[in-house]
């Protein structure tokens, strides 16, 4: 087959069709050449040799060449690990800003850039394999980017209304029987009629949802084993959809099914963020397969040892990180994120292991180049920026020290919630700082309480079912002897491990889980919800499931009455807190510190309606806490710049093993409480609660909390400022 060649531009970076043929442009800085390999139906390969390098970028244009056309590259240029070069003309390698990808790779030492058959060797590395790695290669596709959005916007969703629900795109729908069997696990199950009513119900406006770039399902590990790449945090391509999660099997299509399920969450006002691994590819460390950067140019792509550049700087766990110090490298990340706002629509992203990006030489530095160029960039510094502060390396926990526009997973907050609810030892001033958004970690540096994403659980680690099941990780089907996961995870058991029939121990386990959400849903700060907490998931105490593609992972949709009575529950409890804007301000409460004297907007009281004193915050005695909220003073404005007023609220939290006695405190001028929320009842919420007066005793209940409301006409001197302490 002869292919017509042009020079065609060293820009756009990928596959470009115009209309008339498909422009090819790769960046490889020590390259000798590079080869376009085309492929046909039956896995045929044409190559065509590009005839022009410009500034590091190879390129071509071939006229005639459509949509659909499956590629991929041959790079040349010398193999020495020891000088960090690992190019192998005999590997196919995935386009890295390519727009589409089809196929899975089919594990072999194919794969692999050096003899496999001397695999105990530790040096086998430095040997060169001539053996073609195509047949087991996934396939670059070209794409017709053309999409009708019929006007599409972003939502924009306020971050004090936002309520994020992380999710697995295959895993939410996957049993779901009210969505069509061909469309179950798919993108387009995704934003089926069912499961957006089932998210619109629910009350949250962002799914985040759990990596989407094309990755390896059948990472070497899993090969013998039977399980696959689940969770997806090994990114073959930063542009291309996962192709797995398309309905329809077809080349490209991945682009279109995409673009629909981002198009139909919009229209229903839900905002689409993106979980995005920058920190490292699934290409593994110096004994891993070649399948993209390594072979295109590992020392410009990854970073190296500086000393000894045949291995890599690992910050990540996975064997290697990315060169963000390479200017190349930022433009990659960069031209990803914007491709996937501008052309895909997405409202945001969550950066896994966010600290490795930060590295600019050794340590985490917050003002890298990689969060200066997000500042300054025009669309992607008004989307969602959400950080997991940390990463593998030395100095990699970051809470805290995220710049200005960035959210963070807050790590501290997770652990604090869950000592406190277990009855573990802690801090009572360090509870007030997580309930009311984490001042001391985000105002310093002029972020506001939506820097903190609040969260229970997550995607890795106990569901929050199994939060209050397990004391224990039980990871035996992972097949890796119990050694993966987390062993401190903060959990209890209430007295039996796992499954039981006591109906004591499930009324206690069915509290807590009220009182997580509950605790959740009231305090400052952005909540994140893992899907299927809200109808009690569980993994069977499974705490790495990201090899478990299977019923262990995906949502069970068949619910029990105490699940669908947890699911009713934590809808009302999502309608509560966006009917009142005292648990999303816009600001942090006043004061000095936060229980500092003159605060007029919240209030910290003993259980006998007595303030707590400055020598109490960090002594760790105090067990329980009632929390006053004046809902005459939320320095909230609506849209029209009116301020916002709201009502009142007593919080009594009781974490103890004992019931309580709270007195309602004799300092607030309010007379009457009515109880509206009381997480000893199997319900929840109560209707046309018992009303209180002044100085009253309201019963809590061990492990309990209870929430009381005064209409906010009453409260505006609601607080006797001469009662707090000086």
């Amino acid at each position: 087959m002869t292919v017509e060649v042009w020079p065609g531009k060293s820009h756009p970076l990928g596959a470009t069709w115009n209309g008339e043929g498909t422009n090819f442009a790769l960046f490889s800085e020590n390259a000798t050449g590079v080869v376009l390999c085309l492929f046909d139906e039956a896995g045929q390969e044409t190559q065509v040799r590009l005839p022009k390098v410009t500034n590091y970028v190879w390129h071509g244009f071939l006229p005639g060449i459509q949509p659909d056309q499956q590629y991929g590259f041959r790079v040349e240029g010398p193999y020495d690990p020891l000088a960090g070069h690992r190019f192998n003309r005999h590997k196919l390698l995935i386009d890295p800003y390519a727009k589409a990808i089809t196929g899975d790779i089919r594990f072999g030492p194919e794969l692999f850039s050096f003899p496999m058959d001397r695999f105990n060797d530790r040096d086998r590395d430095l040997d060169f394999s001539d053996t073609d790695s195509a047949e087991a290669m996934p396939k670059a596709v070209v794409i017709d980017p053309s999409f009708d959005w019929e006007g599409d916007t972003h939502p924009d969703i306020p971050w004090d209304r936002t309520i994020i629900y992380e999710v697995h795109v295959r895993g939410f729908t996957q049993q779901n029987f009210k969505v069509p069997e061909a469309l179950r696990g798919t993108y387009a199950g995704m934003c089926d009629p069912a499961a957006i009513a089932h998210l619109k119900k629910l009350g949250v406006t962002a799914v985040e949802l759990l990596p989407v770039h094309h990755y390896d399902v059948h990472p070497g590990h899993l090969v013998t084993t039977g399980l696959h790449n689940y969770w997806g945090y090994d990114s073959l391509g930063y542009f291309a959809p996962h192709s797995g999660y398309s309905s329809s099997g077809l080349h490209g299509q991945q682009v279109r099914e995409f673009k629909e399920m981002v198009k139909a969450l919009h229209r229903e006002g839900i905002e689409v963020i993106l979980d995005v691994v920058y920190n490292h590819t699934g290409e593994g460390n110096h004994l891993g397969p070649t399948f993209s950067l390594r072979g295109i140019d590992n020392a410009a792509y990854y970073r190296l040892v500086e000393t000894s550049p045949r291995y890599y700087m690992d910050f990540t766990g996975c064997g290697n990180s990315l060169n963000v110090r390479h200017p190349q490298v930022l433009k990659l990340i960069m031209d990803s994120l914007r491709y996937w706002v501008q052309e895909m629509h997405v409202d945001g992203f969550r950066f896994d292991l966010a600290s490795a990006l930060a590295r600019e030489l050794y340590e985490v530095d917050r003002l890298s180049s990689f969060f200066d160029i997000i500042h300054q960039d025009p669309v992607l510094s008004t989307t969602k920026l959400i950080a997991e502060p940390w990463d593998l390396g030395e100095g990699g926990y970051q809470v805290g020290n995220f710049p200005l526009l960035w959210s963070e997973w807050n790590g501290k907050y997770r652990d604090t919630i869950r000592d406190f609810w277990r009855g573990e030892h802690y801090s009572l001033g360090d509870f007030a700082f997580r309930f009311t958004g984490s001042s001391d970690l985000y105002q310093e540096d002029g972020r506001l309480p939506h820097a903190s994403i609040n969260f229970i659980t997550a995607h890795d680690g106990f569901t929050i079912n199994d939060l209050v099941s397990y004391n224990e990780k039980h990871n035996e089907a992972n097949g890796e002897g119990n050694r993966d996961g987390e062993s401190y995870n903060r959990s209890w058991n209430c007295g039996v491990e796992g499954k039981t029939d006591d109906p004591k121990i499930l009324s206690l386990r069915a509290r807590q889980r009220r009182n997580f959400l509950t605790t959740l849903m009231l305090s400052q700060g952005v909540p994140m919800i893992l899907g299927g907490d809200e109808m009690g998931r569980t993994t069977y105490g499974n705490n790495n499931t990201y090899c478990q593609d299977s019923e262990l992972s995906w949502f069970n949709w068949e619910l029990q009455a105490a699940d669908q009575a947890l699911l009713t529950f934590t809808q009302k409890l999502i309608e509560f807190r966006q009917a009142h804007p005292i648990f999303s301000r816009h600001q942090w409460f006043f004061g000095r510190e936060i229980h500092g004297s003159g605060v007029v907007d919240i209030g910290w009281f003993h259980p006998d309606g007595s303030t707590i004193d400055d020598r109490e915050w960090h002594s760790g005695d105090t067990r329980a806490v009632g929390i006053f909220l004046n809902g005459a003073e939320i320095p909230n404005l609506d849209s029209q710049g009116q301020r916002l007023f709201d009502d009142s609220f007593l919080l009594f939290f009781n974490p103890s093993d004992q019931d309580l006695v709270f007195c309602i405190p004799e300092s607030i001028e309010t007379q009457h409480w009515q109880v509206l929320l009381d997480t000893q009842e199997t319900t929840g919420f109560v209707e046309d609660g018992k009303v209180y007066d002044k100085g009253h005793a309201v019963a809590v209940a061990a492990r309990s909390l209870i929430v009381l409301k005064c209409p906010h006409c009453f409260s505006m001197a609601a607080f006797n400022q001469s009662q707090q302490p000086s």
